[in-house]
């Protein structure tokens, strides 16, 4: 069989002579149509489109020295974050702005190595980066690069925009509501492994989740549970899983204290099968309020915090730095969080 030759690709030059103007010309009208009169752009995008010309896309992104593409750096390796619920509601705020803005997105993995990498070969211009933590070398390379940055749940840094909720005091809230309620067996179960840092620590959602867990304690003059204190990936099979292994380990709960709803969620599961009823026996509080967390059964006590707002908010920050535009160049700002009283919660069994 025969193959037909492929179609001639129209030039820009074509065009230029079609519409009799220079090629500069038929740029500008791509680029900067503000360099010409409105007569002669439309006149030239009339005939560029009557001709079937699109300008090529490296060519317009030397020109405009824009890629019109944004990264986003996720806390995870990818098959980890895109099964999160949240991260899927985050990258939903992020993209309503992005589109509306014409931008692209490109998804980065942080796995070692993997960024450094990324960087070498994305053409990107700007980054929002999730859940690194300030001191961590690909933070450095990033800003070293001088790509605009704007960090999303990670210590603020007096010359990088930050958005954030108020993780501390979501967190005071959690716990303290089930020790209101009476619970004194408490398990709690952390993100790993970014949650376990030595006391003190100043970086980022985990250590400030779990300072409000402690403050929850220690403002009502109770021990803080050390030895009950696990560590999960921000999964729903890593909810179940550290729930299993605390059974198994003879750790008895009253109430679960999870650092993420898909955690939360894991710990329903395995709670189940293993014939606990909640939240008769056992009580169970989330944190971040993902959609499916009013409608599983029993609706999941948790932390609400704005998840799309979050991300529109870091997109916004993001294009005002690449686009040049001052007014929300340094934007540090933490969003209010509020605790959700739905089902999965109730006073400890007589």
């Amino acid at each position: 069989m025969r193959l037909n030759p492929p179609t001639k690709r129209t030039r820009i030059a074509d065009v230029a002579r079609e519409a009799g103007v220079s090629k500069t010309a038929v740029s500008f009208a791509f680029n900067k149509p503000d360099q010409l009169s409105p007569g002669t752009a439309r006149r030239i995008l009339d005939v560029a489109t009557a001709m079937g010309y699109r300008p090529h896309p490296v060519a317009r992104m030397l020109t405009q020295r824009r890629t019109m593409s944004i990264g986003v750096v996720t806390p995870q390796a990818l098959s980890t974050t895109f099964a999160n619920h949240y991260f899927g509601q985050f990258s939903e705020g992020v993209a309503l702005i992005a589109e509306e803005a014409g931008y692209g997105l490109t998804f980065i993995s942080p796995e070692p190595g993997s960024l450094a990498t990324a960087l070498d070969r994305a053409t990107v211009d700007g980054l929002v980066v999730i859940g690194l933590t300030t001191g961590n070398p690909e933070i450095e390379r990033i800003r070293a690069a001088g790509i605009p940055i704007v960090l999303v749940d990670s210590t603020a840094m007096a010359d990088v925009p930050s958005i954030r909720v108020d993780d501390e005091g979501g967190a005071y809230e959690a716990a303290g509501h089930v020790l209101d309620l009476g619970h004194r067996e408490v398990l709690i179960v952390v993100i790993a492994p970014q949650a376990l840092y030595p006391p003190g620590s100043d970086n980022g959602v985990g250590p400030d989740r779990l300072r409000g867990y402690v403050r929850a304690f220690r403002d009502r003059s109770l021990p803080f549970p050390q030895s009950r204190l696990m560590s999960a990936p921000s999964t729903i099979q890593g909810g179940r899983e550290v729930f299993e292994s605390a059974w198994t380990a003879g750790i008895r709960p009253t109430a679960v204290v999870a650092m993420s709803d898909a955690i939360a969620i894991g710990v329903l599961a395995a709670a189940r099968s293993l014939g606990l009823r909640v939240p008769d026996e056992l009580s169970i509080v989330g944190f971040d309020d993902i959609d499916i967390a009013a409608h599983i059964d029993p609706p999941l006590t948790t932390v609400h915090q704005p998840i799309r707002r979050k991300g529109e908010a870091a997109m916004r920050t993001l294009l005002a730095l690449v686009e040049h535009e001052e007014g929300d160049r340094i934007d540090q700002r933490a969003l209010a969080t509020r605790l959700i009283v739905r089902g999965s919660t109730a006073s400890p069994p007589a």
